[in-house]
């Protein structure tokens, strides 16, 4: 297996198990900020073991300012999704976080001058298309502080995914589990972590100890192998998957508009992964 196909099994993987996030939100039946403390804490439980080996710690010391950097991103990213939830529907949420790929692309070109690829551009802007047309069946005024916060989301997931792949060398996981420590204490002076019912914690306790941890940590190791912009153009997957769980499993139907621009998004990350998957072209002699 070269590393294209190893990061798009990665990147795949890691957006399927990540596209439940949305669903255990709306399962967890709690306030925002009790969610992400709880969610941010339990995945620090769940990976923090494992950063204390010899060599997390080297890569953490290595590389101080851009560990911290990421580990914020990460917390900023579960905090704005979270709330944006809290604030709208998991269609729209999902929805806005298909721009990643467009701040991915951006962050790479401008700060790493990193080339992007033909087919990725073309590739964002058929998508975007998809999105607007959900948008055009899902969008209403009492939408916008959700959608805000999906919008922030996303541009810490365009960062984050750009950070890493300039920093390939730095472990994953203790990020992660850092990510997880930052946003719980973030969240703790909101928070009212122990006044939830028990059915709140068995959702959490799902998200916090192995959905978020494992599809975050897939999603960050597929940078090694893949451009920022490639990894971040499959959370358009997710804009569908995300809207799908919730529509299957809990009746919140979405507009025929979120079914129609969902087929074209997941046609665009289907054609964009066989041509990224080819073989390119020996450069002549």
């Amino acid at each position: 297996m070269n590393d294209q196909a190893r990061g798009l099994l990665l990147v795949t993987s890691g957006i399927v198990v990540l596209s439940f996030d949305g669903l255990l939100v709306r399962l967890a039946q709690a306030d925002g900020w009790s969610i992400v403390f709880w969610r941010g804490l339990l995945m620090f439980l769940a990976l923090g073991v494992f950063s204390l080996t010899a060599r997390s710690r080297a890569s953490l010391k290595a590389q101080p300012l851009i560990s911290a950097g990421s580990a914020l991103l990460l917390a900023l990213i579960s905090i704005f999704f979270v709330l944006a939830v809290i604030h709208t529907t998991v269609a729209n949420v999902v929805v806005v976080l298909s721009t990643a790929p467009l701040f991915a692309a951006l962050f790479t070109r401008f700060f790493l001058r990193e080339h992007v690829g033909l087919h990725t551009w073309l590739a964002i802007g058929v998508a975007g298309l998809g999105i607007m047309i959900v948008f055009a069946g899902a969008f209403t005024p009492t939408d916008l502080a959700g959608n805000g916060y999906a919008l922030l989301s996303s541009a810490a997931v365009g960062a984050n995914l750009t950070l890493l792949r300039r920093h390939p060398a730095i472990e994953r996981m203790p990020l992660i589990a850092l990510g997880g420590l930052a946003a719980a204490l973030i969240a703790w002076p909101k928070a009212q972590p122990f006044g939830l019912d028990a059915t709140s914690y068995w959702a959490l306790a799902v998200m916090g100890l192995v959905q978020m941890p494992l599809a975050t940590l897939l999603i960050n190791n597929a940078t090694r192998y893949l451009p920022s912009a490639e990894v971040a153009l499959f959370y358009l997957l997710e804009s569908v998957l995300g809207t799908l769980w919730v529509w299957y499993f809990l009746q919140e139907t979405p507009a025929s508009a979120t079914l129609y621009g969902g087929a074209l998004v997941i046609a665009t990350v289907v054609v964009h992964a066989s041509l990224t998957l080819r073989p390119r072209a020996a450069l002549p002699a």
